[in-house]
Protein backbone atom coordinates (compact mmCIF):
# COMPACT_ATOMS: atom_id res chain seq x y z
CA UNK A 1 0.00 0.00 0.00
CA UNK A 2 1.51 2.97 -0.50
CA UNK A 3 1.18 6.28 1.51
CA UNK A 4 1.12 10.09 1.32
CA UNK A 5 1.52 12.04 4.44
CA UNK A 6 -1.29 15.05 5.25
CA UNK A 7 0.18 17.61 7.59
CA UNK A 8 -0.54 20.67 8.83
CA UNK A 9 0.78 23.19 11.09
CA UNK A 10 -0.27 25.07 14.15
CA UNK A 11 2.24 28.21 14.68
CA UNK A 12 2.54 30.63 17.45
CA UNK A 13 4.00 34.37 16.77
CA UNK A 14 4.49 36.14 19.98
CA UNK A 15 4.08 39.68 18.78
CA UNK A 16 6.52 42.67 20.26
CA UNK A 17 4.39 45.38 21.43
CA UNK A 18 5.74 47.28 23.92
CA UNK A 19 2.84 45.93 26.78
CA UNK A 20 0.88 42.59 27.19
CA UNK A 21 -2.18 41.34 25.56
CA UNK A 22 -4.84 42.72 28.05
CA UNK A 23 -2.67 44.63 30.53
CA UNK A 24 -0.01 47.59 31.15
CA UNK A 25 3.09 45.06 31.96
CA UNK A 26 6.17 45.53 29.84
CA UNK A 27 6.01 42.52 27.15
CA UNK A 28 10.12 42.21 27.53
CA UNK A 29 9.82 39.83 30.43
CA UNK A 30 12.02 37.46 28.68
CA UNK A 31 15.02 39.97 29.59
CA UNK A 32 13.77 40.48 32.88
CA UNK A 33 14.05 38.29 36.13
CA UNK A 34 11.58 35.94 36.78
CA UNK A 35 8.20 37.02 37.92
CA UNK A 36 9.11 40.89 37.85
CA UNK A 37 6.42 42.06 34.71
CA UNK A 38 3.70 41.17 35.93
CA UNK A 39 0.24 42.27 37.45
CA UNK A 40 -3.08 41.34 39.17
CA UNK A 41 -4.44 41.41 35.23
CA UNK A 42 -1.83 38.42 33.53
CA UNK A 43 -2.44 36.81 36.95
CA UNK A 44 -5.76 36.00 36.78
CA UNK A 45 -6.57 37.36 40.31
CA UNK A 46 -10.62 38.24 40.94
CA UNK A 47 -12.44 41.34 39.70
CA UNK A 48 -9.54 42.28 37.41
CA UNK A 49 -10.81 43.70 34.13
CA UNK A 50 -8.85 42.69 30.65
CA UNK A 51 -8.16 45.66 28.06
CA UNK A 52 -7.36 44.65 24.64
CA UNK A 53 -4.11 45.92 22.92
CA UNK A 54 -4.88 47.85 20.24
CA UNK A 55 -1.51 47.75 18.77
CA UNK A 56 -1.54 43.87 18.61
CA UNK A 57 -5.18 43.60 17.26
CA UNK A 58 -4.06 45.81 14.14
CA UNK A 59 -0.59 44.09 13.79
CA UNK A 60 -2.98 40.86 13.87
CA UNK A 61 -5.02 42.31 10.60
CA UNK A 62 -1.78 43.43 8.93
CA UNK A 63 -0.64 39.38 9.22
CA UNK A 64 -3.60 38.25 8.09
CA UNK A 65 -3.18 40.66 5.38
CA UNK A 66 -0.15 39.93 4.00
CA UNK A 67 -1.02 36.23 4.10
CA UNK A 68 -3.60 36.81 2.29
CA UNK A 69 -6.31 36.24 4.15
CA UNK A 70 -10.00 37.95 4.47
CA UNK A 71 -10.92 40.00 7.36
CA UNK A 72 -14.23 39.43 8.61
CA UNK A 73 -16.05 42.19 9.72
CA UNK A 74 -16.68 40.83 13.13
CA UNK A 75 -14.34 39.17 15.28
CA UNK A 76 -14.70 38.48 19.28
CA UNK A 77 -12.62 37.07 22.07
CA UNK A 78 -13.63 33.57 24.21
CA UNK A 79 -12.59 31.63 27.02
CA UNK A 80 -10.92 28.56 26.45
CA UNK A 81 -10.91 26.69 29.75
CA UNK A 82 -7.87 24.11 30.49
CA UNK A 83 -5.91 23.26 33.80
CA UNK A 84 -2.42 23.50 34.05
CA UNK A 85 0.15 25.49 35.96
CA UNK A 86 1.25 27.40 33.60
CA UNK A 87 -1.95 29.04 33.40
CA UNK A 88 -3.08 31.42 36.58
CA UNK A 89 -7.24 31.68 35.88
CA UNK A 90 -7.36 27.91 34.78
CA UNK A 91 -8.26 29.69 31.13
CA UNK A 92 -6.57 31.41 28.21
CA UNK A 93 -8.39 34.90 26.04
CA UNK A 94 -8.42 33.33 22.69
CA UNK A 95 -10.68 32.95 19.64
CA UNK A 96 -12.76 30.01 19.05
CA UNK A 97 -15.82 31.23 16.04
CA UNK A 98 -14.78 34.81 15.15
CA UNK A 99 -10.81 34.99 14.49
CA UNK A 100 -9.38 37.91 12.88
CA UNK A 101 -8.55 36.51 9.73
CA UNK A 102 -10.02 33.52 7.42
CA UNK A 103 -8.91 31.41 4.45
CA UNK A 104 -5.85 32.65 3.24
CA UNK A 105 -3.00 30.91 1.91
CA UNK A 106 1.16 31.29 1.41
CA UNK A 107 2.65 29.68 -1.40
CA UNK A 108 6.38 28.27 -0.91
CA UNK A 109 8.72 26.83 -3.58
CA UNK A 110 10.36 23.39 -3.01
CA UNK A 111 12.74 21.59 -5.20
CA UNK A 112 11.51 24.00 -8.05
CA UNK A 113 7.78 23.59 -7.42
CA UNK A 114 5.26 26.23 -6.25
CA UNK A 115 3.11 24.64 -3.85
CA UNK A 116 0.11 26.61 -2.23
CA UNK A 117 -0.13 26.30 1.08
CA UNK A 118 -3.76 27.31 2.78
CA UNK A 119 -4.21 28.85 5.87
CA UNK A 120 -7.80 27.95 7.63
CA UNK A 121 -7.21 31.12 9.81
CA UNK A 122 -5.40 33.57 12.41
CA UNK A 123 -6.35 34.39 15.20
CA UNK A 124 -5.02 36.54 18.59
CA UNK A 125 -4.78 35.51 22.28
CA UNK A 126 -2.84 35.87 24.98
CA UNK A 127 0.58 33.59 25.93
CA UNK A 128 1.09 31.57 28.54
CA UNK A 129 3.27 31.16 31.32
CA UNK A 130 6.82 29.88 31.37
CA UNK A 131 7.71 26.68 33.31
CA UNK A 132 11.47 25.57 34.22
CA UNK A 133 12.70 22.56 35.08
CA UNK A 134 16.00 21.91 37.12
CA UNK A 135 18.45 19.12 37.46
CA UNK A 136 16.57 18.10 40.74
CA UNK A 137 13.88 17.20 39.23
CA UNK A 138 11.84 20.48 40.36
CA UNK A 139 9.61 22.98 38.45
CA UNK A 140 9.08 26.27 38.46
CA UNK A 141 6.78 28.86 36.99
CA UNK A 142 7.77 32.47 35.51
CA UNK A 143 4.66 34.83 34.76
CA UNK A 144 6.63 36.90 32.87
CA UNK A 145 5.79 35.43 29.46
CA UNK A 146 2.52 35.49 30.50
CA UNK A 147 -0.45 37.87 28.84
CA UNK A 148 2.26 38.21 25.94
CA UNK A 149 0.13 38.67 22.46
CA UNK A 150 0.35 35.63 20.42
CA UNK A 151 -1.17 34.90 16.94
CA UNK A 152 -1.92 31.42 16.06
CA UNK A 153 -1.65 30.81 12.61
CA UNK A 154 -3.46 26.97 11.28
CA UNK A 155 -2.73 26.02 8.06
CA UNK A 156 -5.30 23.10 6.06
CA UNK A 157 -3.91 20.11 5.58
CA UNK A 158 -2.25 20.79 2.30
CA UNK A 159 1.52 19.96 3.34
CA UNK A 160 2.94 16.96 1.98
CA UNK A 161 6.51 16.27 3.41
CA UNK A 162 8.48 17.75 6.08
CA UNK A 163 10.49 19.96 3.41
CA UNK A 164 7.32 21.56 2.30
CA UNK A 165 6.98 22.24 6.06
CA UNK A 166 10.14 23.74 7.09
CA UNK A 167 10.00 25.86 4.21
CA UNK A 168 6.94 27.36 4.97
CA UNK A 169 7.74 27.99 8.37
CA UNK A 170 10.89 30.08 7.05
CA UNK A 171 9.11 31.68 4.67
CA UNK A 172 6.15 33.01 7.59
CA UNK A 173 9.47 33.73 9.46
CA UNK A 174 10.83 35.82 6.92
CA UNK A 175 7.12 37.61 6.26
CA UNK A 176 6.94 37.75 9.85
CA UNK A 177 10.08 39.77 10.43
CA UNK A 178 9.47 42.21 7.22
CA UNK A 179 6.35 43.31 8.78
CA UNK A 180 8.69 43.97 11.82
CA UNK A 181 5.53 42.49 14.17
CA UNK A 182 7.93 39.71 15.51
CA UNK A 183 11.39 39.36 15.85
CA UNK A 184 10.29 35.23 15.41
CA UNK A 185 13.41 33.42 16.92
CA UNK A 186 12.23 29.90 17.39
CA UNK A 187 15.30 29.33 19.71
CA UNK A 188 13.51 32.45 22.03
CA UNK A 189 10.07 30.83 21.66
CA UNK A 190 9.36 33.74 19.58
CA UNK A 191 7.95 31.03 16.95
CA UNK A 192 6.60 27.95 17.71
CA UNK A 193 4.66 25.42 15.89
CA UNK A 194 3.06 22.13 16.88
CA UNK A 195 2.97 19.75 13.94
CA UNK A 196 -0.33 17.96 13.23
CA UNK A 197 0.57 14.49 10.81
CA UNK A 198 -1.89 11.59 9.52
CA UNK A 199 -0.84 9.19 6.62
CA UNK A 200 -3.33 7.74 3.73
CA UNK A 201 -3.37 5.69 0.79
CA UNK A 202 -2.60 7.16 -2.21
CA UNK A 203 -5.78 8.76 -4.03
CA UNK A 204 -7.91 8.52 -0.83
CA UNK A 205 -9.07 12.53 -0.12
CA UNK A 206 -9.85 11.15 4.01
CA UNK A 207 -8.71 12.21 6.57
CA UNK A 208 -7.48 9.78 9.56
CA UNK A 209 -6.85 10.14 13.24
CA UNK A 210 -3.35 12.42 13.15
CA UNK A 211 -0.80 13.13 15.55
CA UNK A 212 0.07 16.61 16.64
CA UNK A 213 3.63 16.41 17.57
CA UNK A 214 4.63 19.45 20.57
CA UNK A 215 7.88 21.06 21.63
CA UNK A 216 8.91 22.10 18.37
CA UNK A 217 11.86 24.70 18.34
CA UNK A 218 13.93 24.83 15.53
CA UNK A 219 13.21 24.23 11.89
CA UNK A 220 15.91 21.17 11.61
CA UNK A 221 13.37 19.75 14.86
CA UNK A 222 10.14 20.11 12.91
CA UNK A 223 11.71 18.25 9.85
CA UNK A 224 13.08 15.91 12.26
CA UNK A 225 10.24 14.81 13.90
CA UNK A 226 8.11 14.60 11.04
CA UNK A 227 10.04 11.95 9.29
CA UNK A 228 10.33 10.58 12.44
CA UNK A 229 6.12 10.60 12.74
CA UNK A 230 5.81 9.56 9.19
CA UNK A 231 8.18 6.55 9.37
CA UNK A 232 6.41 5.76 13.04
CA UNK A 233 2.83 5.53 11.77
CA UNK A 234 3.53 4.03 8.05
CA UNK A 235 5.11 1.08 10.35
CA UNK A 236 1.30 1.08 12.39
CA UNK A 237 -0.29 0.99 8.81
CA UNK A 238 1.55 -1.74 7.65
CA UNK A 239 1.11 -3.98 10.91
CA UNK A 240 -2.32 -3.21 11.20
CA UNK A 241 -3.55 -2.45 7.86
CA UNK A 242 -5.51 0.97 8.55
CA UNK A 243 -4.99 3.99 10.26
CA UNK A 244 -4.76 4.68 14.12
CA UNK A 245 -7.75 4.41 15.73
CA UNK A 246 -7.21 7.59 17.80
CA UNK A 247 -6.33 11.20 17.62
CA UNK A 248 -3.23 11.77 20.16
CA UNK A 249 -0.35 13.87 21.37
CA UNK A 250 3.27 13.48 21.31
CA UNK A 251 5.79 15.12 22.28
CA UNK A 252 9.53 15.53 20.32
CA UNK A 253 12.62 14.27 22.48
CA UNK A 254 15.77 16.01 20.89
CA UNK A 255 17.89 13.98 22.96
CA UNK A 256 16.61 10.76 21.32
CA UNK A 257 15.75 12.05 18.03
CA UNK A 258 12.13 10.12 18.41
CA UNK A 259 8.41 11.34 19.60
CA UNK A 260 6.42 10.23 22.63
CA UNK A 261 3.47 9.36 23.73
CA UNK A 262 1.78 12.27 25.81
CA UNK A 263 -2.29 12.11 26.04
CA UNK A 264 -5.17 11.86 23.63
CA UNK A 265 -5.80 14.80 21.80
CA UNK A 266 -8.16 17.15 23.32
CA UNK A 267 -11.25 18.28 20.68
CA UNK A 268 -12.73 22.29 20.60
CA UNK A 269 -15.79 20.49 22.87
CA UNK A 270 -13.30 19.74 26.18
CA UNK A 271 -12.25 23.59 26.64
CA UNK A 272 -16.06 24.97 26.48
CA UNK A 273 -15.38 27.94 25.00
CA UNK A 274 -18.04 30.52 25.27
CA UNK A 275 -17.42 34.60 24.66
CA UNK A 276 -15.15 36.56 26.84
CA UNK A 277 -17.83 38.78 28.86
CA UNK A 278 -15.73 41.12 29.85
CA UNK A 279 -14.31 42.00 26.03
CA UNK A 280 -16.67 43.53 23.65
CA UNK A 281 -16.67 42.10 20.11
CA UNK A 282 -14.25 43.97 17.04
CA UNK A 283 -15.83 45.77 14.78
CA UNK A 284 -13.79 45.80 11.50
CA UNK A 285 -14.44 49.19 9.47
CA UNK A 286 -13.57 48.39 5.64
CA UNK A 287 -11.63 51.58 5.13
CA UNK A 288 -9.63 50.65 8.60
CA UNK A 289 -8.57 47.58 7.29
CA UNK A 290 -7.51 48.99 3.36
CA UNK A 291 -5.45 52.00 5.82
CA UNK A 292 -3.84 48.57 6.93
CA UNK A 293 -2.99 47.22 4.05
CA UNK A 294 -1.50 50.29 2.67
CA UNK A 295 1.25 49.95 4.91
CA UNK A 296 2.68 46.61 4.61
CA UNK A 297 6.19 46.64 3.05
CA UNK A 298 7.29 44.97 0.56
CA UNK A 299 7.11 40.94 0.99
CA UNK A 300 10.16 38.96 0.55
CA UNK A 301 8.57 36.84 -2.40
CA UNK A 302 7.40 40.42 -4.19
CA UNK A 303 11.50 41.10 -3.75
CA UNK A 304 12.62 37.99 -4.90
CA UNK A 305 10.82 38.58 -8.35
CA UNK A 306 11.69 41.93 -8.15
CA UNK A 307 15.73 41.24 -7.73
CA UNK A 308 15.63 39.12 -10.40
CA UNK A 309 13.88 40.96 -13.01
CA UNK A 310 15.05 44.20 -12.21
CA UNK A 311 18.76 43.66 -11.41
CA UNK A 312 19.12 40.14 -13.32
CA UNK A 313 20.03 38.25 -9.99
CA UNK A 314 20.30 34.49 -9.91
CA UNK A 315 17.17 33.15 -7.87
CA UNK A 316 19.14 31.23 -5.09
CA UNK A 317 21.14 34.89 -5.06
CA UNK A 318 17.86 36.82 -4.76
CA UNK A 319 16.92 34.28 -2.03
CA UNK A 320 19.58 35.09 -0.30
CA UNK A 321 19.06 38.59 -0.55
CA UNK A 322 15.39 38.51 0.64
CA UNK A 323 16.41 36.09 3.98
CA UNK A 324 17.41 39.74 5.60
CA UNK A 325 15.72 42.52 4.95
CA UNK A 326 18.48 44.62 6.17
CA UNK A 327 20.79 43.15 3.65
CA UNK A 328 18.13 43.39 0.50
CA UNK A 329 18.58 47.10 1.64
CA UNK A 330 22.16 47.51 1.98
CA UNK A 331 22.31 46.00 -1.67
CA UNK A 332 20.07 48.19 -3.04
CA UNK A 333 21.83 51.22 -1.68
CA UNK A 334 25.47 49.50 -3.46
CA UNK A 335 23.92 49.18 -6.60
CA UNK A 336 21.80 52.82 -6.85
CA UNK A 337 25.84 53.53 -5.96
CA UNK A 338 27.44 51.47 -8.74
CA UNK A 339 24.67 53.01 -11.33
CA UNK A 340 25.80 56.35 -10.41
CA UNK A 341 29.40 55.28 -11.05
CA UNK A 342 28.42 53.71 -14.67
CA UNK A 343 26.45 56.81 -15.58
CA UNK A 344 29.70 59.05 -14.97
CA UNK A 345 31.17 57.07 -17.47
CA UNK A 346 29.00 57.97 -19.74
CA UNK A 347 26.60 60.71 -19.65
CA UNK A 348 24.98 60.52 -22.62
CA UNK A 349 22.96 57.34 -21.32
CA UNK A 350 20.95 56.88 -18.68
CA UNK A 351 21.11 54.92 -15.59
CA UNK A 352 18.42 52.39 -16.20
CA UNK A 353 20.07 51.92 -20.15
CA UNK A 354 23.31 51.08 -18.30
CA UNK A 355 21.77 49.06 -15.66
CA UNK A 356 20.00 47.01 -18.16
CA UNK A 357 22.91 47.07 -20.56
CA UNK A 358 25.34 46.04 -17.91
CA UNK A 359 22.54 44.17 -15.67
CA UNK A 360 24.84 40.54 -15.47
CA UNK A 361 28.01 41.60 -15.10
CA UNK A 362 26.82 44.19 -12.69
CA UNK A 363 24.97 41.24 -10.76
CA UNK A 364 27.74 38.89 -10.93
CA UNK A 365 29.78 41.95 -8.83
CA UNK A 366 28.00 42.77 -6.46
CA UNK A 367 26.51 38.97 -5.44
CA UNK A 368 30.52 37.92 -5.37
CA UNK A 369 31.21 40.86 -2.97
CA UNK A 370 28.50 40.88 -0.72
CA UNK A 371 27.10 37.43 -0.86
CA UNK A 372 30.70 35.53 -0.43
CA UNK A 373 33.26 38.22 0.59
CA UNK A 374 31.25 40.55 2.62
CA UNK A 375 28.75 37.90 4.33
CA UNK A 376 31.55 35.68 5.42
CA UNK A 377 33.23 38.40 7.36
CA UNK A 378 29.70 39.54 8.95
CA UNK A 379 29.09 36.10 9.79
CA UNK A 380 32.49 35.70 11.47
CA UNK A 381 31.67 38.30 13.74
CA UNK A 382 28.11 37.33 14.73
CA UNK A 383 26.85 40.56 13.96
CA UNK A 384 24.04 41.72 12.00
CA UNK A 385 24.08 43.49 8.41
CA UNK A 386 22.32 46.60 10.17
CA UNK A 387 25.55 46.85 12.65
CA UNK A 388 28.56 46.68 10.06
CA UNK A 389 30.76 49.78 9.94
CA UNK A 390 30.98 49.55 5.65
CA UNK A 391 28.41 52.05 4.34
CA UNK A 392 26.56 51.27 0.91
CA UNK A 393 28.91 54.24 -0.37
CA UNK A 394 32.15 52.81 0.58
CA UNK A 395 31.02 49.34 -0.28
CA UNK A 396 30.38 50.66 -4.00
CA UNK A 397 33.82 52.41 -4.05
CA UNK A 398 35.60 49.40 -3.30
CA UNK A 399 33.32 46.94 -6.11
CA UNK A 400 34.31 49.96 -8.29
CA UNK A 401 38.18 50.27 -7.67
CA UNK A 402 38.33 45.93 -8.09
CA UNK A 403 35.87 46.13 -11.33
CA UNK A 404 38.50 49.15 -13.08
CA UNK A 405 41.67 46.64 -11.83
CA UNK A 406 42.47 49.84 -9.25
CA UNK A 407 43.49 47.42 -6.93
CA UNK A 408 43.70 43.13 -7.69
CA UNK A 409 41.50 40.85 -6.07
CA UNK A 410 43.89 39.57 -3.41
CA UNK A 411 44.29 43.24 -2.19
CA UNK A 412 40.66 44.49 -2.38
CA UNK A 413 39.86 41.76 0.29
CA UNK A 414 42.42 43.11 2.41
CA UNK A 415 41.13 46.70 2.21
CA UNK A 416 36.94 45.34 2.38
CA UNK A 417 38.48 43.37 5.78
CA UNK A 418 40.17 46.48 7.07
CA UNK A 419 36.82 48.68 6.00
CA UNK A 420 35.13 46.06 8.02
CA UNK A 421 37.44 46.68 11.04
CA UNK A 422 37.39 50.29 10.97
CA UNK A 423 35.01 51.78 8.70
CA UNK A 424 37.44 53.50 6.62
CA UNK A 425 37.11 54.97 3.04
CA UNK A 426 38.29 51.79 0.83
CA UNK A 427 40.36 54.70 -0.94
CA UNK A 428 41.95 55.99 2.09
CA UNK A 429 43.31 52.45 3.14
CA UNK A 430 44.45 51.98 -0.53
CA UNK A 431 46.54 54.91 -0.17
CA UNK A 432 47.93 54.37 3.47
CA UNK A 433 48.56 50.58 3.11
CA UNK A 434 49.89 51.38 -0.76
CA UNK A 435 47.67 48.45 -2.20
CA UNK A 436 47.32 50.26 -5.66
CA UNK A 437 47.68 47.88 -8.81
CA UNK A 438 50.76 47.60 -10.32
CA UNK A 439 50.21 50.10 -13.46
CA UNK A 440 53.76 49.31 -14.58
CA UNK A 441 54.51 46.60 -16.98
CA UNK A 442 57.89 47.31 -16.60
CA UNK A 443 58.10 46.57 -13.13
CA UNK A 444 56.42 43.61 -12.97
CA UNK A 445 58.37 42.53 -16.25
CA UNK A 446 61.60 42.93 -13.45
CA UNK A 447 60.11 41.01 -11.38
CA UNK A 448 58.83 37.95 -13.24
CA UNK A 449 62.78 37.84 -14.48
CA UNK A 450 64.02 38.26 -10.84
CA UNK A 451 61.74 35.44 -9.63
CA UNK A 452 62.68 33.08 -13.18
CA UNK A 453 66.26 34.00 -11.65
CA UNK A 454 65.59 32.79 -8.36
CA UNK A 455 64.23 29.81 -8.22
CA UNK A 456 66.00 27.52 -11.38
CA UNK A 457 64.27 24.49 -9.86
CA UNK A 458 60.88 25.63 -10.59
CA UNK A 459 61.55 26.24 -13.96
CA UNK A 460 63.67 23.42 -14.85
CA UNK A 461 60.46 21.25 -13.49
CA UNK A 462 57.93 23.17 -15.56
CA UNK A 463 60.19 23.21 -18.94
CA UNK A 464 60.31 19.58 -17.91
CA UNK A 465 56.49 19.04 -18.02
CA UNK A 466 55.40 19.54 -14.63
CA UNK A 467 52.91 22.82 -15.53
CA UNK A 468 51.51 23.23 -11.79
CA UNK A 469 55.09 24.42 -10.80
CA UNK A 470 53.88 27.54 -12.39
CA UNK A 471 51.43 28.38 -9.73
CA UNK A 472 54.65 28.43 -7.27
CA UNK A 473 56.15 30.93 -9.61
CA UNK A 474 53.28 33.21 -9.48
CA UNK A 475 52.79 33.15 -6.10
CA UNK A 476 56.66 33.90 -5.70
CA UNK A 477 55.81 37.10 -8.15
CA UNK A 478 53.10 38.29 -6.32
CA UNK A 479 54.85 38.04 -2.83
CA UNK A 480 57.97 40.10 -4.42
CA UNK A 481 55.56 42.87 -5.59
CA UNK A 482 53.70 43.45 -1.97
CA UNK A 483 50.61 41.65 -3.87
CA UNK A 484 50.39 44.59 -5.93
CA UNK A 485 50.80 42.67 -9.47
CA UNK A 486 47.87 41.32 -11.51
CA UNK A 487 48.06 37.42 -10.97
CA UNK A 488 46.98 36.65 -13.98
CA UNK A 489 49.15 39.16 -15.95
CA UNK A 490 52.16 37.53 -13.83
CA UNK A 491 50.70 34.19 -15.07
CA UNK A 492 50.79 35.16 -18.68
CA UNK A 493 54.14 36.97 -18.38
CA UNK A 494 55.85 34.09 -17.38
CA UNK A 495 54.18 31.63 -19.42
CA UNK A 496 55.71 33.71 -22.61
CA UNK A 497 58.95 33.49 -20.97
CA UNK A 498 59.35 30.05 -20.25
CA UNK A 499 58.84 29.18 -23.50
Amino acid sequence: MELESVIGLEIHVQLKTRSKMFCSCSNTGENEDPNTTICPICLGHPGVLPVPNKQAIEWSVMSALALNCEIPNHSKFDRKHYFYPDLPKAYQISQFDEPIGINGYLTIVVSREKRKIRLHRLHLEEDAAKLLHDKKGQSFVDYNRGGTPLMEIVTEPDIRSSEEAGEFLRELRLIMRYLQVSDADMEKGHLRCDANVSLRPVGDEELYPKTEVKNLNSFKAVEKALNYEIKRQTKVWQDSGKAPEEQGTRGWDENEAKTIEQRSKEGSADYRYFPEPDIPGLDFNKKWVERIRATIPELPANLRARFIEQYGFKKEDAKIFSSDKDLAEFTEQVISELRAWLVSQDPDATGDEILECDKKKLAKLVSSWILTNLLGLVRAASLPISEIKITPENMAELITMAHTSKVNKTNAQAILKEMFKTGSDPSNILEEKDLGQMQDDGSLDEIIDSVIASNPDQVEQYKSGKTIVINFLVGMAMKESKGKADASQALEMLKIKLK
